[in-house]
């Protein structure tokens, strides 16, 4: 997703949030290219809660939501699937031919941090490969399958012995 790169690259939500409009379309133009070459099945999955993400819980703090996910950069994701979801029904609107697909993906995502138990997962919010700190990941010191010498010490981060009871594996991606 371009706007989780501006995260990636420093922007701030106010330089995210403007850009949104522009992704968007440039998004509905490329559909409406590969409408135009022939493409009829289009799948258009939103974001998921990028503020859950322990890269986003540790680079940047933020008021946290009430299970623990940073409730600004969540309101950002929010932000880019409403205009997403406008954009798609005006896809539908343009392109009468073409069968398109909505997924909310935030919402489910979302289930799984709220109601970790319900699915199996525990710890929602912590990593399992990584090292250090709340949430299990420092991309300052070492980064998952990479190994670093701290203080003289080598410090390898290993992948959790149980992976599939985590949401996320590495502190940006998803366990699934």
């Amino acid at each position: 997703m371009t706007f989780q790169k501006g995260f990636f690259g420093n922007l701030t939500v106010q330089e995210i949030n403007a850009s949104v409009p522009d992704i968007v379309s440039t998004f509905s133009a490329n559909i409406k290219k590969i409408y135009d070459s022939g493409g009829r099945a289009f799948w258009i999955h939103n974001t998921g809660p990028i503020g859950c993400i322990p890269y986003i819980l540790v680079n940047f703090p933020a008021q946290k939501d009430e299970v623990g996910c940073a409730k600004l950069y969540n309101e950002v994701a929010q932000y880019f699937n409403h205009k997403l979801k406008e954009a798609t029904v005006q896809l539908r609107n343009d392109l009468p031919l073409a069968a398109i697909t909505y997924v909310d993906i935030y919402s489910v995502k979302y289930s799984l941090y709220k109601e970790p138990q319900k699915y199996g997962f525990e710890q929602p919010l912590v990593s399992c490969c990584g090292t250090g700190g709340k949430y299990n990941f420092n991309s300052k010191t070492v980064e998952c399958g990479r190994t670093v010498t701290v203080n003289g010490r080598q410090i390898f981060a290993d992948s959790c012995k149980r992976p599939y009871v985590k949401v996320n594996w590495d502190g940006i991606h998803y366990t699934y």
